[in-house]
């Protein structure tokens, strides 16, 4: 009976949204790193990007609506939306979308976060979504997907996904002051304790 509860726990359809997330990850990259010269496939590298990110909204949605929220759900969310950022900012990076600076400022963010929710989980913390945490996903996302896209919308010195690539640059660096600025005491209890 446990064996086959667990079993459904894994195979649960927001673990399955996790997963699929991250197998689609791979193929946005190949598509990004394949479109530089054709509209359709970056159209296509879009889709699947867009489709992949969808599918974070969709299991945490269905996660707490069917109440099957579990530790290796909450892993395998985390693990698959920080991989499929990661992937798309190191294709876009390759193909000269997106400045370097701008992709470690945003896996840097990423990284030092989940090092705050580890160091928070010893001393058995937790550290909730943000509204900024919740406005720099979405902001990246669509960041991401116009990078991928490239439409020619100039405005200014820049095209549209280079201000909105400025845009989230912005938030990532805010949410990660907000989150650290309300939990630096998960740092401060660790050290009196050792």
């Amino acid at each position: 009976m446990c064996i086959r509860d667990s079993h459904l726990t894994v195979l649960s359809i927001p673990n399955l949204l996790a997963i699929a997330r991250l197998i689609l990850t791979p193929v946005a990259m190949g598509l990004i790193l394949a479109g530089q010269d054709s509209q359709g496939v970056r159209v296509a590298a879009t889709v699947v990007f867009v489709v992949a990110a969808l599918t974070d909204f969709a299991d945490g949605y269905l996660a707490r609506r069917w109440q099957l929220t579990s530790t290796l759900g909450a892993f395998l969310d985390t693990v698959a939306d920080k991989i499929l950022v990661t992937g798309a900012l190191i294709a876009l990076v390759e193909v000269g979308t997106v400045s370097t600076w701008v992709a470690f400022i945003i896996i840097a963010r990423e990284i030092a976060i989940m090092g705050l929710r580890s160091v928070a989980a010893l001393d058995s913390s937790t550290v909730p979504p943000s509204m900024w945490g919740k406005s720099k996903a979405a902001l990246q996302v669509t960041a991401i997907a116009f990078a991928i896209l490239r439409l020619d919308i100039v405005i200014g010195p820049w095209r549209l996904d280079q201000w909105l690539m400025a845009a989230a640059v912005i938030v990532t660096v805010v949410s990660a002051g907000d989150y650290f600025s309300r939990f630096r005491s998960v740092f401060t209890t660790s050290r009196a304790k050792d």
